[in-house]
C-alpha cells in the first residue's frame, strides 16, 4: 500500500483528492490548518488527518520525519494547500506579496525538501505541485500580481529538482488547472458556464494517475487541466 500526504485536504480540491485516494487504496496523510478543521473530514481507516503550519519550516520538518519513521516510506505528496490574491503592482504591497508567498510557495517547499532527500534515498517518489495558468501567462496574471508571482516559483522548484533526480524515479509534477468548479467560484462568476471548468474530481483523477503505476513513465511534466476555459 502506497503512502500518500496530502495538504489543504479539507478545501474543495483537497477533499476530492482525498476521497479519490482513499478510494484506490492508498494511506492518506492528510493536513489541515487547525484542529477544528479536522471536523469536516471523512472518517476511514486509512486516513490520518493532522493539524499542521505549513508555513512554520521546524513544525513541517518534525512531521514528515515523524511521518517518515511511522509509515518507513511516503511515496506521493500532494502539495494542494495554497492562497489566493487580487491586485496588479500598484495595488501590490511587500506584505501582500509576503504572504502569497508564504502560502503558495513555503508551503510547498517546507515541505517537498525532507521529503525528496528521502524519496531519493527509497529510489521512487512523486512530489506533486498545484500551479496556476496565470504564472504562464502574464496576461491572465496582471490583476493577481502577487498570486501569480509566488505560483510561478512552482515551475522553477520542480525544474530543479526532476534535474537532480534523472535516472533516480523521483519526479515533480506541476499540475496547472484553469478556474476549479467550486461553490465560491460560481458565485463569484454568475455568468460564466462551469461546463467549461475543471472539476475538483476531474483533478483528483489526473493527480491520482500521475502517482499510480499509470503514470510511471512520466518524466518532467506540466499538465495543463484547463478544459474549454
Amino acid at each position: 500500500m502506497k503512502t500518500v500526504i496530502i495538504t489543504g485536504a479539507n478545501g474543495n480540491l483537497g477533499m476530492a483528492v482525498t476521497e479519490t485516494f482513499l478510494k484506490n487504496g492508498y494511506q492518506v496523510i492528510a493536513t489541515v490548518m487547525t484542529e477544528s478543521d479536522k471536523k469536516n473530514m471523512l472518517v476511514h481507516e486509512q486516513l490520518e488527518v493532522h493539524a499542521l503550519d505549513l508555513t512554520n519550516e521546524q513544525e513541517v520538518s518534525s512531521f514528515v520525519q515523524t511521518i517518515i519513521k511511522e509509515k518507513q516510506q511516503v511515496h506521493a505528496a500532494l502539495m494542494l494547500a495554497g492562497g489566493f490574491a487580487l491586485g496588479n503592482i500598484a495595488a501590490t504591497s511587500g506584505a501582500v506579496l509576503q504572504k502569497q508567498f508564504a502560502l503558495n510557495f513555503e508551503t510547498a517547499y517546507y515541505l517537498a525538501r525532507p521529503l525528496f532527500q528521502h524519496m531519493l534515498g527509497n529510489g521512487f517518489g512523486r512530489l506533486i505541485f498545484i500551479g496556476a495558468r496565470p504564472a504562464l501567462q502574464p496576461a491572465d496574471g496582471h490583476n493577481m500580481i502577487a498570486y501569480a508571482l509566488s505560483k510561478s516559483l512552482l515551475f522553477t522548484l520542480a525544474g530543479q529538482l526532476n534535474e537532480e533526480a534523472k535516472g533516480k524515479n523521483v519526479t515533480a509534477t506541476v499540475v496547472v488547472p484553469s478556474t476549479i468548479d467550486t461553490p465560491l467560484n460560481r458565485k463569484n462568476m454568475p455568468d460564466a458556464n462551469p461546463a467549461n471548468w475543471v472539476t475538483p474530481c476531474q483533478l483528483a483523477d489526473i493527480l491520482e494517475f500521475v502517482v499510480s503505476e499509470k503514470g510511471a513513465v512520466l518524466r518532467e511534466p506540466v499538465i495543463k487541466a484547463y478544459n474549454n476555459s
